[in-house]
């Protein structure tokens, strides 16, 4: 193990041990302190945050995340930062409900059972792990896998089942044309069956409770996999809110699970599933929502008159988080009722 350490949070006031062979964020992860996070490898500024006393060494880390302006005013990234000494830090973004609601990240073994194409690109993975995980509505996992070649590979993938359930999970994931995950599982390199270590929970996007207005759910891609889990989770609580579920795709064979959302609508008058065409064409039979899925946002917020009302939570790739930012601020929506995941496929180990 050895050296161990102290850290101490503020201005929440809360204190972990950290030992110096991990860094202060895994250490947090593993006593159930949710620090802000996103990439977990030092290529977003997620984790950033001052360091008010003690030393650190960092990791090798990208200088988009943290500038050497920054950095030599004292600031680091806990992703990166392994303890020397007791350690004081102020966070410079945190959220009492998200520290609140921690759960300890565990390692889980696990195995794949079953395995579904539900359009070209998008594809369903069920996964059955040895113990239960708790975990909240919206949150991810880190899968790993050995393929048959021998190759490890490691990608973080949403939950698109309810915390309801807690040992089979699925999963719904995009194939990329690079994507290593999704290819083998395609071409059999992964097959029903393999064994898979999942250690989570992770992410910030999870489902908030009692809360006023309106719920907004914002997907494309395989952003369908948290929204499905938070809009279970939100039928499940019995909280009585309208939802309007906006799901970006390019044509009308790019979109599914429609049978089970026409009987979610059915039972759950409250709740409004608008699918969005970006290249739907013109004398096609479509006769729903056309372009993109944030400029559907816009229009249809707008009509209702509830710009700026609820929580939206958002889920899939860059370019749509992109565009609905400045979107939902010209619809008045303040930062702390938006809840996003973006979906990277940049980094080795993330890509949901």
């Amino acid at each position: 193990m050895g050296e161990v350490y102290t850290v101490r949070l503020e201005p929440v006031g809360v204190e972990f041990e950290v030992t110096e062979d991990e860094t202060v964020l895994d250490a947090a992860f593993r006593q159930g302190i949710s620090l802000p996070h996103g990439c977990k490898e030092g290529q977003c500024s997620a984790c950033k945050c001052v360091l008010v006393e003690g030393e650190v060494e960092m990791l090798k880390y990208s200088t988009f995340a943290l500038n050497d302006g920054e950095k030599d005013s004292g600031q680091i990234l806990m992703c990166r930062a392994k303890a020397f000494d007791n350690l004081t830090i102020d966070l410079l973004n945190y959220d009492e409900e998200v520290l609140s609601k921690s759960i300890p990240v565990k390692q889980f073994d696990g195995r794949i059972t079953d395995f579904q194409k539900l359009t070209h690109d998008i594809r369903g993975v069920e996964i059955e792990l040895n113990a239960p995980l708790k975990f909240w509505a919206g949150q991810y996992v880190d899968i790993t896998v050995t393929t048959e070649e021998g190759e490890t590979i490691t990608r973080s993938f949403s939950m698109a089942n309810p915390p309801s359930e807690t040992q089979k999970l699925s999963f719904i994931i995009k194939k990329y044309p690079e994507g290593k995950f999704s290819n083998q599982l395609d071409n059999g390199g992964i097959r029903a069956g393999a064994a898979v270590k999942v250690t989570g929970p992770y992410g910030m996007c999870f489902r908030r409770e009692n809360r006023q207005g309106p719920v907004v759910l914002v997907g494309a891609g395989s952003g369908m996999s948290p929204v499905w889990s938070i809009l279970h989770d939100h039928i499940a609580s019995g909280e009585d809110r309208p939802v309007y579920f906006f799901y970006g795709a390019r044509t009308e064979a790019d979109l599914f699970h429609l049978d089970r959302l026409a009987a979610i609508t059915a039972a759950n008058p409250a709740v409004q599933f608008i699918p969005v065409l970006s290249h739907a064409p013109e004398d096609g039979g479509w006769q729903g929502e056309r372009g993109f899925v944030h400029e559907a946002v816009s229009r249809k917020l707008k009509d209702l008159g509830l710009a700026g009302q609820g929580d939206v939570y958002a889920c899939g790739p860059p370019p749509m988080i992109d565009a609905l930012t400045p979107t939902l601020f010209m619809l008045d929506y303040d930062s702390e009722r938006i809840f996003y995941d973006k979906f990277t496929t940049t980094s080795g180990s993330s890509g949901h």
